[in-house]
């Protein structure tokens, strides 16, 4: 009978060190979370540009790609902004085959998406606005507004991400073109 104390004992004592060791180990992974959360899509998109600049995503647009992309036959480009300032507009003039948008908060959760078969005449116009500064806009929306995609967003800072499909390397040139005449403005109302 003593021995099977014995034994139980060690086993008990196994397992609450297995325990221990568990929970210092889970607590040191907590402590070094910070240090690889700088490096999320919000600081890599701060390196690269500043607010309200769309930013090249891949690597089509020179040098490294500023966020790898999973799918080559898409192209991508990406703007911060703070609502904090005002709300932002963000145009792209001329179609390509099928374009998507997501706005995510500075945490990278997808708060809303939409494409092209959504927006009037697939032209991508779109304002980011907080609920507070939408009751203000539906007062007196301004004639210019009238096509424009409203997301009303619950957030201070976000990333607005602009997918399009590059079904061949004949639209290349023209999905670039896109990028490069596609604008995020804070806007004033």
């Amino acid at each position: 009978m003593r021995s099977f104390h014995a034994v139980l004992r060690r086993l008990l004592h196994a397992v609450l060190l297995g325990l221990v060791g568990a929970g210092i180990v889970h607590i040191i992974v907590l402590l070094l979370v910070p240090e690889f959360s700088e490096r999320d899509a919000w600081s890599r998109l701060s390196m690269a540009s500043d607010l309200y600049k769309m930013t090249r995503l891949d690597a089509e647009a020179g040098g490294a790609p500023v966020v790898k992309s999973v799918d080559p036959l898409f192209y991508a480009t990406a703007c911060r902004f703070d609502l904090g300032e005002g709300m932002v507009r963000i145009k792209a003039p001329g179609h390509v085959p099928f374009w998507s948008v997501s706005v995510y908060d500075r945490n990278g959760h997808n708060i809303y998406s939409f494409n092209d078969h959504t927006a009037t005449g697939g032209v991508l116009d779109a304002v980011v606005l907080t609920p507070a500064q939408m009751i203000d806009v539906r007062k007196d929306l301004p004639e210019d507004l009238q096509g424009a995609i409203f997301v009303e967003a619950p957030i201070e800072e976000g990333i607005f991400v602009i997918r399009a499909f590059v079904p061949d390397d004949s639209w290349k040139p023209i999905v670039s073109r896109f990028f490069e005449q596609s604008s995020c403005e804070l806007q004033d109302f």
